[in-house]
């Protein structure tokens, strides 16, 4: 009788999921990603199609992500950097080797985004978005063309456009003026882009980050330094806004999704990482982020009016004289100590 009183017990409480079913033993993933760049609504469809959950977290700079991780105590087992700081941490061990054996959906990114300089084999990273860094400007406060950085050092603009705030963005933009690589590695270069960012602070509204598209919008600001993405948001609601590719070349730039060493859910992370190389989570991805697409089965599925523009597809020859940032090793203490007397200035 004690028997059939526990069997009964038994089936009554694998029938209400007590039992091999308790909330403690879920899988609990943790994602590290910028603001702003992930459409959300895709965590219910990984959890409901896997059965993990996902705790998401983000960062506003590529070196506030690195810092963190660098000093530990953190257990993210995803995160998603740009290029050059995904090759610092590959050289300083930071990142576990992925397996793409597990990622079936990596044959969907397209050829030209694998194996480039900061990752050549694609060990430690899969491509996620990319993009450029270029002027917005609303075409009912400025009436002239803007072609150049050089708008951003004239006077009638003054206090009526932003800065990013994003060391090596706003490093770039000045030594992209002066003809000079963004990789530099001269001193004297970085000196001369020091000045000539110090010269221009008091005609910046403001150093920005996530906020720049609501500035822009609500016409707090007229012009400003974007990443494409942001610009591709408020060009396709608001279509009086420009967006220009600087004719002096800019950055190109790479976002990669990365296993940072000491995961403690690896093999969730490559179910994550395969999940959003899928075609149509790809395109969750791309239609709420409004950045450019690596992923062939998502491009099929975007607005064909988006391709060939400046902010979105834009045609190989428009950025033929951008760059790639690459790490600087240990020249990027020269970076710091630029970036922080700039705006300590």
């Amino acid at each position: 009788m004690k028997k059939s009183i526990a069997l009964l017990v038994m089936i009554a409480l694998l029938a209400t999921g007590f039992v091999g079913c308790k909330k403690e033993d879920q899988v609990v993933l943790n994602v590290y990603n910028w603001g702003d760049y992930i459409d959300d609504s895709i965590f219910d469809t990984f959890e409901t199609e896997t059965g993990i959950k996902i705790n998401y977290e983000t960062f506003a700079t590529n070196e506030e992500m690195y810092t963190k991780l660098k000093k530990g105590g953190t257990q993210y087992d995803v995160a998603i950097p740009s290029d050059y700081m995904i090759e610092k941490m590959i050289k300083e061990e930071m990142l576990e080797k992925i397996d793409l054996s597990k990622i079936p959906n990596f044959s969907n990114i397209d050829d030209q985004y694998k194996n480039l300089a900061f990752d050549p084999k694609n060990e430690y990273s899969v491509p996620y978005f990319w993009g450029t860094v270029g002027i917005i400007y609303n075409t009912n406060l400025i009436s002239e063309d803007i072609d150049s950085w050089d708008a951003l050092w004239d006077e009638k603009y003054s206090g009526m456009f932003t800065m990013v705030d994003s060391q090596r963005d706003s490093i770039m933009v000045a030594l992209k003026k002066l003809g000079y690589s963004m990789n530099t590695k001269e001193v004297a270069h970085l000196e001369e882009a020091k000045q000539l960012l110090i010269e221009q602070k008091p005609l910046v509204l403001a150093y920005v980050g996530d906020n720049v598209k609501d500035m822009l919008i609500s016409e707090e600001t007229a012009m400003a330094v974007v990443w494409s993405g942001e610009a591709s948001t408020v060009i396709q609601d608001y279509d009086y806004f420009k967006y220009v590719l600087p004719k002096e070349g800019s950055n190109k730039w790479f976002d990669n999704i990365v296993i940072p060493k000491g995961a403690k859910n690896i093999e969730a992370a490559h179910q994550f990482i395969d999940f959003l190389c899928r075609g149509d989570i790809g395109f969750k991805n791309a239609d709420y982020v409004g950045y450019s697409t690596c992923n062939n089965e998502t491009l099929k599925l975007i607005d064909p009016a988006l391709i060939d523009t400046t902010y979105a597809y834009p045609k190989a020859e428009w950025t033929s004289n951008f760059e790639i940032f690459l790490d600087p090793g240990d020249f990027v203490k020269e970076y710091d100590r630029i970036w922080t007397e700039i705006k300590a200035n």
